[in-house]
């Protein structure tokens, strides 16, 4: 989060952020979205998912953009929203222009009460 301050193109590369609430709406719309979990295998099995949500661990994230489309909407998350934000950034670094982190990640979206899947 630091690193950003400190970056001379910091303004250029603002992420857009979305609440739980925005990300849960959209989804019950049926809303266009590739939605990526980056945390690691484990949480994502254990500790629960957003039902949909395609698992792309960050440590991995850099070697398997070309999985994603760039004519859809990203919507990245992960267990707090830190680890999102890093691969949001990443995404736009490699011409990803329609990027999105969930602010609060999976914690903030239990805390809301919404479901968790933990079918892998």
């Amino acid at each position: 989060m630091f690193r950003q301050l400190f970056r001379r193109d910091a303004a250029q590369n603002h992420i857009a952020t979305m609440t739980v609430q925005e990300l849960k709406t959209q989804l019950d719309a049926r809303a266009p979205m590739v939605l990526i979990d980056v945390r690691q295998p484990e949480e994502f099995a254990y500790d629960g998912h957003v039902s949909g949500a395609r698992l792309l661990p960050l440590p991995v994230l850099a070697t398997r953009l070309n999985e994603l489309p760039k004519d859809q909407p990203i919507v990245c998350i992960c267990r707090s929203g830190n680890r999102s934000q890093i691969a949001c950034e990443m995404l736009q670094r490699h011409g990803f222009t329609n990027v999105t982190n969930v602010v609060g990640g999976m914690i903030a979206w239990q805390r809301a009460g919404y479901p968790v899947s933990r079918q892998y």
